[in-house]
C-alpha cells in the first residue's frame, strides 16, 4: 500500500470516528430495498438532512438489503430496542388493523386521491393507531407504484378475465378482489413467478412496474394492462423508544428532515415511473388502457366485505370519497 493511500484511509477513519463521537444519538435505519432503489436514496437524503438539522447531534446509519433483518424482524427489533427506524406499510396491520387501509384494492382512484386520504383525517387515525399499538411513529410516507395486470393479451374489462389464472401475493384481500372479478387467483412466492409464467402454470401476474421489470417478467409477458388496482403508500418510521430519546429541538429537526425527504422521494418516484414505461416499451412491452371504473365497481363490495368489521366504515368512506 502506498503512503498516500495509507494516509487517505487513516484520514477517512479519523473523520468517521469524529462524526460518530460528535453524535449524541445514533439511529439505525434498516430497510429491504437495494442501493439502487429510490427508498434507499430517500433514506440517504433523510440521514443528510437529520445531520444538518441537528448539527451532528443525531446520526442516521442506513442498512439496506435486509441487512438488519426482514421487515417484520426489524419492526420487532424496533420494539425491543435493537433497531430504530424502518420503511414499512401494511405489515403494521399485525399490530394496528387500520394499516390494512394502506393497500386497499380499487379504493384509490388516483395518486391525488391517495394523498388526500394519507395526509387527511383517515391517515391521522391510521398513524395514531400505529403509535398506540406498535410503539412505532410514522414520520412521513412515500407513494408506491400502482399494481398492474400483465398477460399475453389485452384485458380491458372484468368479463375478459373469465377464470384467468393469476399469481397474487399471499394477501387474502387480494385473493378476494380477483375472485370477485372472475379470475382464478393463486397465491405464490415472488421467486416462483417467472418460471410459472414461462411454463404456463399461470397466465399472468400483478405487480408494480418496478417489480415487473426487476423480476424479468417482460421476457415472458408482453402486455401490461393498466388496471392500477392497488395504489398504496409506505411509511418512514421511528420507534417511540428512539423518538423519546431525542430532545424537543432534535425531534423537530428529524420531523423537518422527514418532510423534506417526502418531497425528495416523490420527485424520484414520478421520474422513475416514467423511465420504467420507456424502458419496458423499448423491450417490446405494450401498455393497454383499461376500464378501471368497471374493475373497481365489480370488486368494491367484495373488498369492503373482506376487511375487518371494525375498519369497514373507513373502507366505505374511502371508496365513497
Amino acid at each position: 500500500m502506498t503512503p498516500t493511500r495509507m494516509i487517505a484511509i487513516t484520514l477517512a477513519a479519523a473523520l468517521t470516528t469524529s462524526t460518530a463521537m460528535a453524535a449524541d444519538v445514533t439511529l439505525k435505519l434498516g430497510h429491504l430495498a437495494n442501493e439502487e432503489n429510490i427508498w434507499h436514496k430517500a433514506a440517504l437524503h433523510f440521514a443528510e438532512e437529520v445531520a444538518a438539522g441537528t448539527e451532528g447531534r443525531v446520526e442516521v446509519q442506513i442498512f439496506p438489503n435486509e441487512s438488519l433483518g426482514k421487515e417484520i424482524d426489524v419492526i420487532n427489533g424496533m420494539q425491543l430496542g435493537t433497531a430504530d427506524m424502518t420503511i414499512t406499510g401494511e405489515s403494521l396491520q399485525n399490530w394496528a388493523p387500520k394499516a390494512a387501509l394502506l393497500a386497499l384494492p380499487y379504493a384509490y382512484r388516483s395518486l391525488e386521491h391517495m394523498d388526500e386520504v394519507a395526509s387527511g383525517e383517515i391517515g391521522d387515525q391510521i398513524e395514531a393507531e400505529i403509535i398506540a399499538n406498535a410503539d412505532i411513529r410514522p414520520l412521513t410516507y412515500f407513494a408506491r407504484g400502482p399494481r398492474n395486470l400483465s398477460a399475453n393479451r389485452p384485458i380491458t374489462i372484468p368479463d375478459e378475465l373469465n377464470g384467468f389464472k393469476l399469481r397474487v401475493p399471499n394477501v387474502p384481500l387480494f385473493v378476494t378482489a380477483w375472485q370477485a372479478l372472475g379470475a382464478n387467483p393463486t397465491p405464490m412466492a415472488f421467486s416462483e413467478v417467472f418460471t410459472s409464467l414461462q411454463n404456463g402454470t399461470i397466465e399472468g401476474q400483478e405487480n408494480p412496474l418496478a417489480l415487473f421489470q426487476s423480476g424479468g417478467f417482460y421476457e415472458v409477458q408482453k402486455t401490461v394492462n393498466l388496471t392500477e388496482h392497488v395504489r398504496s403508500w409506505i411509511y418512514l418510521t421511528i420507534s417511540e423508544n428512539a423518538w423519546n430519546k431525542l430532545s424537543e429541538a432534535d425531534q423537530a429537526a428529524v420531523q423537518a428532515a422527514a418532510d423534506s425527504t417526502q418531497a425528495f422521494e416523490r420527485e424520484l418516484f414520478l421520474t422513475d415511473e416514467q423511465e420504467l414505461v420507456a424502458e419496458l416499451e423499448a423491450a417490446g412491452v405494450t401498455f393497454v388502457e383499461v376500464d378501471q371504473q368497471a374493475f373497481a365497481d365489480a370488486a368494491r363490495d367484495a373488498v369492503i366485505g373482506a376487511v375487518d368489521a371494525d375498519i369497514r366504515p373507513l373502507a366505505e368512506q374511502i371508496f365513497n370519497n
